[in-house]
C-alpha cells in the first residue's frame, strides 16, 4: 500500500507531465499557425494580377471589400479578397462514409465513381464557405480527382463568389441597434427547397440546421429564425437557397 505522500508525489508529476505536454502542444499549434501566415504572406506579394481590379488592389488604390461589391464588379481572382480580407473557410458536410445498410457518418467529402475500360476512377467533391464574420461570405464547390485540388477549388470558388450582407436590429421585440440579423424577413429557392429566413431578437441564437449556422456564423449573423419548405436534404440545393435568401434580404437578389 502507498502511503497519501507518494500518491501526492505521483499525482504531481502526473499532472505536471500532462501540463508539459499542452503546453508543447500549443506551441507546434502557434509554429504552425505562423507558417501559414508567413507562407500566406509571402503567395500575396508573389500574386501578379489579370485583371484591372486586381492592378488596382496590388497598387493600393482599392483598399476596401466594398468598393467592389457595392459596384456589383464581378471578383476574378481570389488574391483581392485575400489582400482586402481576414476570412475564415470551413467546409459543408456534403458526403457520407462507407457504413452499414448506407448509415454512415456524414463528412466532408462527397465521393463518386465513373466506370472504365482500365477500371472505376474515383472524383471527390467538397463545399467550402468563406467569410470575415462581419458581413462578408462566400460558397464555392471544388471537384477533382483528388481531395486536395477539390478543396483548393472549393476555398478559391467561394472567395470569388463573395457577398455583402446587410445586418441590423429588425425583429419586433428587440432595439439594440446593433448588427445581429438580418434586415427583413426573407426567402430563398433552390430546386425543391423554399427557406425562410426571419430576423430573430438578440440572443435567440441561430434557429437553423448545423450547416447553416456554418453560413450564418461566417456572415456575421448571431441571431435568426429559419424554415424550410420541400426536400431539405440535399445539403447543396439547401445552401444555395440560403446565399439566395441572404442576397434578396441585402438587395441583391431579384
Amino acid at each position: 500500500m502507498l502511503s497519501s505522500n507518494k500518491m501526492e508525489r505521483q499525482t504531481e508529476k502526473i499532472t505536471d507531465e500532462d501540463d508539459g505536454k499542452i503546453i508543447k502542444l500549443k506551441e507546434i499549434a502557434r509554429s504552425r499557425d505562423e507558417i501559414a501566415l508567413a507562407r500566406e504572406e509571402d503567395r500575396i506579394k508573389s500574386w501578379v494580377p489579370k485583371t484591372k481590379i486586381g492592378k488596382l488592389v496590388k497598387e493600393g488604390k482599392i483598399k476596401d471589400i466594398d468598393e467592389i461589391l457595392d459596384k456589383n464588379i464581378k471578383i476574378m481572382e481570389a488574391e483581392i479578397v485575400d489582400s482586402l480580407l481576414k476570412t475564415k473557410t470551413d467546409f459543408l458536410n456534403i458526403g457520407q462514409s462507407k457504413g452499414k445498410f448506407g448509415g454512415g457518418k456524414r463528412r466532408a467529402w462527397r465521393q463518386t465513381q465513373k466506370k472504365t475500360k482500365e477500371g472505376n476512377v474515383p472524383t471527390f467533391a467538397c463545399l467550402a464557405v468563406t467569410g470575415d464574420g462581419n458581413g462578408h461570405v462566400g460558397v464555392g464547390y471544388g471537384r477533382a480527382k483528388e481531395t486536395l485540388p477539390a478543396r483548393e477549388k472549393a476555398i478559391r470558388e467561394a472567395k470569388i463568389n463573395l457577398i455583402k450582407i446587410k445586418r441590423g436590429c429588425a425583429s419586433f421585440d428587440c432595439s439594440c441597434n446593433e448588427p445581429h440579423t438580418i434586415t427583413k424577413k426573407t426567402k430563398g429557392s433552390c430546386a425543391s427547397i423554399t427557406l425562410e429566413l426571419i430576423p430573430a431578437p438578440q440572443g435567440t441564437g441561430l434557429v437553423v440546421g448545423d450547416e447553416l449556422k456554418k453560413v450564418l456564423r461566417l456572415a456575421g449573423i448571431k441571431d435568426i429564425y429559419g424554415r424550410t419548405f420541400g426536400d431539405s436534404r440535399s445539403t447543396i440545393n439547401l445552401i444555395s437557397a440560403c446565399i439566395d435568401a441572404l442576397k434578396k434580404s441585402s438587395g441583391a437578389g431579384k
